[in-house]
């Protein structure tokens, strides 16, 4: 690879001596050449029995056209001849170019002909790169011509790109379907897509200064995929990103951040209604069993314990401390910090980069890097980390400890996932504001959260990456062993750059993060509710071990809605395979629907339910299971709940153990009902079709994306 990289290095340094921003198409084709990214073949011919061997070689048909510096429109001067079809056409062809030539302009100095390998029929697609403020270098393919322009149809990935995203892209277009051959069409070659995907990935990524890069169009047949146009835009004053730093760095001061011994509080008060007093009461009320150092410049002691005017005074090691005190005097108090090696600084207080005080908050950044102290904020609620009783924040001490991680960058949603979680009673390991993301950002949570025994899933709301690329590959490291389930705020399009035909423009930046959370195994949940739904749903179920869903219902209703769910999410309706239909018939009234959904019908008592969820879980071919229930007063709601409990745990314990979803449709008891299955496993939802299928594709999204399935 290296020769290829030199004949490129070779070429930029060219345009770069020229100052110049672009490549012209000769260029482009001796950078594609070096990657081996196919263009059209050519050659010069001398004479009509060279014009015939180069033809020959490289497969009719062959467009020639005369070469000369004197002749600038080589059509009008019958300079031009295409689907040339045969080696006598060639040479043929060659004379009467030739003649033509002569006759238009006597004098002309002519270099030869030109001849041109014809790209014919094929469907046109476009290929190309981009590079992004968050993400870098972003390859991207789309159909070519009308479609990409009118309806955005295109789909990018993170280049370098393997050959298996490559291949995933084709199928990430909405006329995917197009490139199968349509009406009698023959289809593209797959490989041959994704190996020139592949090489634009590794090209752009080989060299940062390429920009922007367009094969606009490609022909993809059945045999090849051809590139007809090569536009290549540099800028050689593009500067990546930093390499951020290494995962062992992260994880050590997020140790002692997230799980200190000892945390200051600067800026502690003994007055009611201040944040420095809010602060002290939560870490003494939410059971913290660490050091607790007050810092103030005049008290003796607060709300019992010893008080210091410094950082510097307090004898011991200190973990975190926690900002109470107003912006301006935050950088202050952040040297103290440095001086004393503390790695955290927990930024409470508003009125940086937020409120327009973006040199506040630069200064603080300074200063966090000079001593090495890690900053989470500012203007943000602070944090909550469970398993130490830590409540580092000025909202309300929080006890309902479990093993989902969450964090917002909002203060008010963070606010939503206190509440909710409290009263779905969630248990959360942790709960973390971000704010402005001075320094600490989703990946060092990632990173974090990871290694993390107490957290087996993250849960995060984002406005926007610092680093889409770094939260990039945390996420499709830890997505393999934990889900991460993202809430990306800001989703509508950003507005096209340039004219809309190249991919620059196509990019709809929710667009790159759509497919590049794809690419990472990133859950995305595309309300506030359903991030919340999926933090407290996922964890509940047991992974499923096939595709195969199976509804089992009361209500035929439910069941028709339901269905339309398991579309909607991905999910796969299990087609009834004859002998399995004839053993749910067994149980259920002639009048009722079987195949699937199973339609038992409203009048049936409780065993009814019983039998057939028995049979749904017992048999192999059936991997998770969808209950839609109807409240009658022949199964009233606690009974329906109380029995499939009883059967699930009957199950499990013969070695049955398949993921469980519920949808409740009845009067007010169904709450009640819905509660106590979701208590027990059973991810249950009164009054909705869409939530518990919402939250088994979750589940299964995970399960692929993990390889589990």
């Amino acid at each position: 690879m290296s020769n290829s990289k030199d004949a490129v290095r070779k070429i930029l340094d060219s345009v770069k001596a020229d100052k110049r921003t672009s490549l012209t198409a000769p260029e482009g084709k001796l950078v594609c050449d070096a990657y081996g990214i196919p263009v059209p073949k050519e050659g010069v011919a001398k004479s009509a029995a060279e014009a015939g061997k180069i033809a020959s070689g490289m497969g009719f048909p062959v467009v020639m056209k005369i070469v000369s510096p004197d002749i600038l429109h080589k059509t009008e001067a019958g300079g031009v001849v295409v689907g040339v079809k045969t080696a006598a056409d060639a040479e043929k062809t060659y004379d009467t170019i030739l003649a033509n030539a002569k006759k238009y302009k006597a004098d002309a100095k002519i270099e030869g002909v030109q001849v041109q390998q014809m790209l014919a029929g094929g469907t046109e697609v476009i290929i190309g790169s981009i590079t992004d403020g968050s993400f870098g270098k972003l390859v991207a393919f789309g159909l070519g011509g009308v479609l990409v322009e009118i309806l955005k149809d295109i789909t990018f990935r993170l280049a370098p790109a393997t050959r298996d995203d490559a291949l995933s892209m084709l199928d990430g277009i909405q006329a995917h379907d197009m490139l199968k051959g349509v009406r009698g069409g023959d289809p593209v070659s797959r490989d041959a897509l994704a190996d020139v995907i592949v090489k634009v990935s590794q090209l752009v990524s080989d060299f940062p200064e390429i920009v922007e890069l367009d094969l606009n169009p490609v022909f993809a047949t059945k045999k090849d995929a051809i590139a007809a146009d090569v536009r290549i835009v540099v800028d050689f004053d593009h500067k990546p990103r930093p390499a951020p730093r290494s995962n062992e760095e992260i994880v050590t001061a997020m140790n002692r951040i997230m799980m200190p011994k000892a945390v200051a509080v600067i800026g502690a008060s003994a007055e009611d209604g201040k944040i420095g007093n809010s602060v002290m009461k939560n870490l003494i009320n939410g059971g913290y069993k660490g050091e607790i150092y007050p810092i103030h410049p005049k008290a003796a002691e607060i709300l019992g314990y010893k008080a210091y005017k410094s950082v510097k005074d307090v004898p011991g090691v200190i973990d975190t401390a926690v900002f109470a005190i107003p912006a301006k005097f935050v950088a202050g108090a952040l040297v103290e910090c440095g001086e004393k090696k503390i790695p955290g600084a927990v930024l409470i207080p508003s009125g940086f980069a937020e409120a327009g005080a973006p040199e506040l908050q630069a200064e603080i950044v300074e200063i966090g890097n000079k001593y090495n102290v890690r900053l989470m904020g500012p203007n943000i609620y602070g944090f909550y980390y469970t398993p130490a009783n830590l409540c580092a924040t000025f909202c309300t001490a929080y006890d309902v400890k479990g093993h989902a991680a969450l964090s917002s960058q909002s203060g008010g949603i963070g606010m939503a996932i206190i509440g909710f979680s409290r009263s779905a009673k969630m248990g959360v390991s942790a709960i973390v504001g971000l704010g402005n993301k001075s320094d600490i950002d989703e990946d060092d949570l990632l990173a974090f959260f990871e290694q993390d025994p107490n957290t087996n899933l993250i849960a995060q709301h984002c406005e926007d990456l610092k680093d889409g690329r770094a939260f990039a590959v945390a996420a499709k490291r830890v997505s393999k062993k934990k889900p991460v389930i993202v809430l990306k705020a800001g989703r509508t399009s950003a507005g096209a750059k340039a004219a809309s035909s190249h991919t620059g423009a196509l990019a709809g930046n929710d667009k790159i993060y759509e497919d590049v959370f794809k690419q990472s195994g990133v859950i995305r949940a595309r309300s506030l509710r359903q991030l919340l739904e999926f933090a407290r749903g996922v964890p509940v179920l047991p992974t499923p071990k096939g595709e195969n869903v199976l509804i089992i219902t009361g209500a035929g209703g439910s069941g028709v809605l339901l269905s339309d769910s398991v579309v909607d999410n991905g999910l796969s309706l299990m087609a009834m395979p004859p002998d399995l239909d004839a053993a749910f018939r067994k149980f259920i009234p002639p009048f009722g629907a079987a195949g699937n959904p199973v339609d038992i019908t409203g009048g049936e008592p409780p065993i009814t339910y019983v039998n057939t969820v028995k049979l749904g879980l017992s048999d192999e071919r059936i991997h998770s299971l969808i209950l839609g229930y109807w409240h009658t007063i022949v199964t009233p709601p606690m009974v329906f709940a109380r029995n499939m409990v009883e059967v699930k745990k009957e199950m499990e314990a013969k070695g049955f153990v398949k993921p469980i979803v519920a949808s409740l449709a009845g009067d007010v008891e169904v709450e009640e009902a819905a509660e106590y299955l979701y208590q027990n496993g059973i991810p249950a939802y009164a009054y909705s079709t869409e939530l518990p299928v919402e939250v088994l594709g979750a589940k299964y999204k995970w399960a692929r994306g993990a390889g589990l399935l």
